[in-house]
């Protein structure tokens, strides 16, 4: 049975091995200390953090997210510490400033297995910006835990000078720099969901963004889409007469109850042989329509991969722990220094370790073989904006009528999970801009050493990137424009320029680049003035709702100082307003605009031309290798697809 503590309560702890999970209703740092009998930490290296994720018995997330899981493990801590303690704190990106604004972080002590343990809810804080949850703490040879529930309004800071580190400030300076540093290169999770039962369509602004959604099992709101976007739910039921009054009709419906037609069934799987898994099915996520479904199984795969791999980790961690303590203290024995003790405790050391990482590898290949099961089955059922450029689908592709929720962007997959690749699915419409490294990245061959090589790839894949967005919208509901300064990309722009897809010549030059520029800022603010006035029908008429795309090719040539902080403004401010960017660039070609360009590099969600492990999932934070969404070589359908794009805008014609 749980035991559900209040501030100052403890609980006697039955386990060595720990999981401690946070739930908190924003993105947040969790950390952990180790201390000795008086809980003074003796040093930076006793601070894990998403900077130094693990240390022997403690690791930490390496990111700021609104869920983590810490693995402790009690018997791998030196003998020196005597508490650990679970720090949380708010992250300097921008977010909420307290967490009295937020609500009330929820923190669980459990096993392996999921079993809670204890669990404390922290309620009461106000404006306090870095809190002890709680503390794992020994006494007399026994471990438990206490809820502590102490906040620093001064933050991290504060926290850390309070348990004894005289280079407090210096190390939460260095854990906002990891944080924000993970934030960039992290694929941002879905976003909460609402109420299920509010799934009514809603009338959208110029450039409103759609409603977020959860990854698997939970269902996702009806999306939001922007100005001009077809339907994409199920319409409200009818229901009862509004009496209109001057401020609008009155609607008598009551607010907590469905008033859409339910979802259809999910498919079901068939019958299985007896001990033998379930097999697996397109579609079985929750959701109100196929896609949905699929977006949320395609998400719910990718946190079940993440995890299980996590857990080999942690295994195999606690493995190689336990066998060099085992060593240690067989060698410290006198006894063992005779006679040849100390050769066979090695040895039996090595055997328990080699046989618990083979009970983890076995763990983990069974998981691995039921999502690679699952992702052949989902793999072909996904619809045009979920599928790669080589599935069958594409073959078949007619011009959308209606925005989907997601798109996809590549493909990522782990080393210890050869055999499955996640799709890397986004939510439309795209809340950061993107960033096609054209630069040497870690997985470069000797084939790509030539930068102009390099380049032209880049280019190519940002083309297929929007190729995709403009074929998975509606006709008239996507514009692209195109800077390209010194003309370098012009081969690699054909298939949007021979197909008539651009809404004007790629910019050239530092004129073209300025005119460019500041008719797309002209832009955002405009429909931002709009939106805060309340006013989104006083557009001017003929004003062009689609959302807009830049790609800005070889930057920062053709770029002066009013032109780079046009693009950074674009970055920050479009996306909210439908206008988007997509950088071509490497960035050690603007290495000397110094730090002024970070905040615009770390806005943007880098994707590169070739394999390469930078990005990180948003739950354990795992480096996970990248592959671009390419066409495969000597394929038409590209150009196919852009064809039927052109030849709808033409004609109007679906």
């Amino acid at each position: 049975m749980t035991a559900e503590l209040v501030r100052g309560q403890n609980h006697p702890l039955s386990r060595t091995r720990l999981e401690v999970r946070v739930s908190a209703g924003t993105p947040v740092v969790a950390g952990a200390t180790v201390g000795d009998e008086n809980g003074r930490v003796q040093g930076i290296e006793g601070v894990a953090h998403p900077g130094t994720p693990s240390m022997p018995g403690l690791e930490v997330s390496r990111q700021a997210a609104a869920g983590h899981r810490l693995a402790v493990d009690l018997d791998a801590l030196p003998d020196t510490v005597h508490r650990v303690s679970v720090l949380l704190a708010l992250p300097d990106t921008g977010g909420p400033a307290r967490f009295g604004a937020v609500a009330a972080p929820f923190v669980a002590v459990t096993g392996l297995d999921g079993t809670e343990i204890a669990s404390y809810t922290l309620t009461g804080l106000e404006s306090e910006r870095a809190v002890v949850a709680v503390e794992l703490y020994r006494r007399q040879g026994a471990w438990k835990v206490r809820a502590v529930g102490q906040g620093y309004a001064g933050g991290l800071a504060e926290l850390l000078a309070d348990q004894g580190l005289a280079e407090a400030h210096r190390l939460a300076g260095s854990i906002q720099e990891a944080v924000a540093g993970g934030l960039a290169r992290s694929v941002a999770a879905p976003p909460p969901r609402t109420d299920d039962t509010d799934r009514s369509r809603r009338p959208a602004a110029p450039g409103a963004d759609r409603d977020g959604m959860a990854p698997r099992p939970a269902a996702d709101p009806v999306p939001q889409p922007p100005l001009g976007a077809g339907p994409a739910g199920p319409p409200s039921a009818a229901g009862p007469p509004t009496v209109p009054t001057a401020a609008g009709p009155v609607d008598y419906r009551h607010p907590r109850r469905p008033h859409a037609a339910p979802p259809s069934p999910a498919p079901v799987a068939p019958p299985s042989a007896p001990g033998e898994p379930a097999r697996p099915v397109a579609g079985d996520a929750t959701g109100w329509s196929m896609d949905e479904r699929l977006y949320n199984q395609v998400w719910g795969m990718f946190e079940d991969l993440a995890r299980s791999v996590a857990a080999y980790r942690s295994a195999v961690d606690f493995a190689e722990s336990r066998r060099e303590k085992e060593v240690d203290q067989a060698l410290s024995d006198p006894r063992n220094r005779i006679g040849g003790g100390s050769d066979a405790a090695r040895d039996a050391a090595r055997a328990r370790h080699a046989q618990l990482v083979a009970q983890a590898r076995e763990v983990l290949d069974r998981d691995v073989t039921q999502l690679a099961a699952e992702a052949d089955v989902v793999e072909p059922a996904l619809p045009a904006a979920y599928a790669g450029w080589d599935n069958p689908v594409w073959h078949a592709y007619r011009v959308p009528m209606e925005i989907p929720m997601a798109l996809r962007l590549g493909d990522l997959h782990l080393p210890e999970a050869d055999g499955v690749s996640i799709p890397m699915l986004v939510r439309l419409p795209l809340e950061r801009g993107l960033w096609i490294d054209s630069g040497r990245s870690g997985a470069d061959d000797e084939a790509l050493a030539d930068p102009g090589r390099r380049a032209h790839l880049a280019v190519e894949t940002a083309v297929a990137h929007a190729a995709r967005l403009l074929a998975i919208h509606p006709p008239g509901e996507f514009t692209v424009h195109v800077v390209d300064a010194a003309g370098s990309g012009a081969s690699a722009l054909g298939p949007l320029t021979d197909h008539g897809l651009l809404a004007a010549p790629p910019a050239r030059g530092a004129a073209g680049t300025a005119e460019a520029l500041t008719r797309l800022t002209q832009r955002v603010d405009l429909v931002q003035m709009a939106l805060r006035g309340g006013a989104p029908d006083a557009l001017p008429p003929g004003f062009d709702t689609s959302r807009q795309l830049l790609i800005v090719n070889d930057f920062p040539h053709g770029f002066d100082d009013r032109a780079v902080n046009q693009l950074r403004y674009l970055a920050d401010e479009g996306p909210s307003v439908g206008v988007h960017l997509m950088m071509v660039a490497d960035r050690e070609e603007s290495a000397a605009y110094g730090p002024l360009l970070d905040p615009l590099w770390r806005s943007l969600l880098r994707l590169t031309p070739v394999p390469d492990d930078h990005l990180a999932d948003p739950w354990v934070g795992h480096a996970w290798t990248y592959e671009p969404a390419v066409v495969p070589p000597g394929s038409r359908v590209l150009h196919d697809v852009l064809a039927r794009v052109a030849s709808a805008r033409r004609t109007g014609s679906r």
